[in-house]
């Protein structure tokens, strides 16, 4: 019993002496302690109490744990619930200045919520687009949506008139960190489809279901950025302007790889392929960096010039080059889109499914091959119940690119009702012979076989 009174005692010493130890400085069993203590007053509310542990664990323990930071910002907001406004902005503030001195891991979105913060708070415009243009530096996928669109908004309003570079170099920054991060999600979306479509007996764990949900809910997030931010730059990405700006910098970026990449690609999806300047931008690219990418534009050229042979020993080059499987189903989606657009529609498929192998869940390739169906209807069918048939294929296609890549929801949903406005009516089924569900080949390059939709 005495041994136990000593302990206790021994313990409250500890306790009230904290603050004389702070002084002096604190060792790592000290600050686990106070760092006990602290996490304990938060949970039971107690902020007041809270408040002087945290003072205490910032000077003495500042790389403890990142949750000191976060559980710092539940006082300041405490406070400023509280009506004390300016201390509880100005505790804030210090939580954020600390945790990123300390702990700069996931600062895009630490920045991003800084900046929220700040912007309700009364902060300055000036301040808000500083936390965002750090935030920005640091990882633009850590910004929320609204700060990504807030941000670029400040960008292409204070550069439009004198610096449009400035402007698509922020566009492309955002986009190419957005492009791997929906690739990651894409590849792990696609594993939990590929399970859950396998009729698994049991079906995706919980664990699992969750991951499908969060996978789902970022790529469609990440549609929603890049559509609009497509929205925001359509004005600026016209040949007519792109040309004499690509024109005016390439001498000074004939060996810079990512800018070429970017103008290359640029052109090539804006269908100013016509220009000698492509070509230019092309050879320059190729030397630059002897890539799987800039390979598979290179042997576009040497098509075009009649090289066949070597154009397809450059693809193959290409393909066996690359080893990321994202990267590598956009490059076979790329040349089928170049394929698509030489009418060459069955080769076109051909090569948007070996991209679809790649990357079950890459979207794009769907949807090229539904685009190409629509536009084979006529030649496809010879009455108009079966020119109809060819638009419900079209449909599935389309629906499934946004079943596996949720990012494409929006942009899929215009080709949807194009094609739903197309399949036949009941009466078209019923005049030759045919009702819904019934199966139903579709002859001609596609050679599909569907089943009867009817609107």
């Amino acid at each position: 019993m005495k041994k136990i009174t000593y302990t206790i005692a021994g313990l409250f010493l500890l306790i009230g002496t904290l603050s004389v130890s702070a002084q002096m400085g604190m060792n790592v069993q000290d600050c686990t302690i106070e760092y006990n203590l602290f996490k304990g007053e938060v949970q039971s509310k107690n902020f007041v109490e809270a408040k002087k542990r945290l003072d205490n664990l910032m000077s003495n323990c500042p790389k403890l744990s990142v949750n000191i930071y976060k559980l710092g910002a539940k006082i300041a907001e405490d406070m400023i619930a509280k009506g004390d406004q300016a201390a509880g902005v100005t505790l804030m503030k210090k939580t954020y200045d600390q945790r990123i001195i300390h702990f700069p891991k996931g600062l895009g979105k630490v920045y991003s919520d800084y900046a929220n913060f700040c912007s309700e708070n009364g902060g300055a415009e000036a301040e808000v687009i500083s936390l965002l243009e750090k935030g920005y530096k640091a990882d633009p996928t850590g910004l929320s949506a609204k700060n990504i669109y807030k941000y670029f908004d400040y960008v292409l309003e204070s550069n439009k008139n004198n610096n449009v570079q400035r402007i698509l170099d922020t566009y492309d920054d955002i986009n190419d960190a957005l492009v791997i991060k929906s690739g990651k999600y894409q590849q792990r979306l696609s594993k939990l489809l590929a399970k859950e479509e396998a009729g698994a007996t049991l079906g995706l764990s919980v664990k699992e279901a969750k991951s499908k949900r969060i996978a789902s809910g970022i790529l469609k997030n990440i549609g929603i950025i890049t559509g609009g931010l497509d929205n925001k730059i359509e004005e600026l990405l016209t040949c007519d302007r792109l040309v004499p700006l690509y024109r005016r910098d390439f001498e000074s970026n004939r060996s810079n790889g990512q800018w070429l990449r970017r103008a290359v690609s640029r052109m090539f999806k804006k269908g100013c392929t016509e220009d000698a300047l492509y070509e230019e931008l092309v050879e320059a690219y190729a030397n630059a960096e002897p890539s799987a990418a800039s390979k598979i534009f290179y042997a576009t050229l040497l098509e075009k010039r009649g090289k066949n042979a070597e154009a397809i020993a450059m693809r193959k080059e290409a393909f066996e080059l690359e080893t990321n499987p994202t990267k590598k189903s956009n490059l076979l989606l790329k040349d089928a889109q170049e394929l698509s657009r030489k009418g060459k529609r069955s080769e076109a498929r051909r090569q948007a499914n070996a991209a679809l192998k790649f990357n079950p869940s890459n979207g794009n390739a769907y949807l090229l091959i539904a685009t190409m169906y629509a536009k084979s209807a006529n030649g496809c069918g010879t009455s108009l119940f079966s020119k109809r048939m060819v638009y419900v294929a079209a449909l599935n296609k389309a629906r499934r690119a946004a079943v596996v890549d949720p990012s494409m929801a929006s942009k899929v949903r215009r080709f949807t009702k194009s094609y739903s406005s197309n399949i036949p009516t009941t009466q078209d089924a019923f005049a030759e012979g045919y009702k819904k569900g019934d199966s139903y080949k579709i002859g001609c390059w596609i050679g599909e076989t569907v089943r009867v939709q009817v609107r």
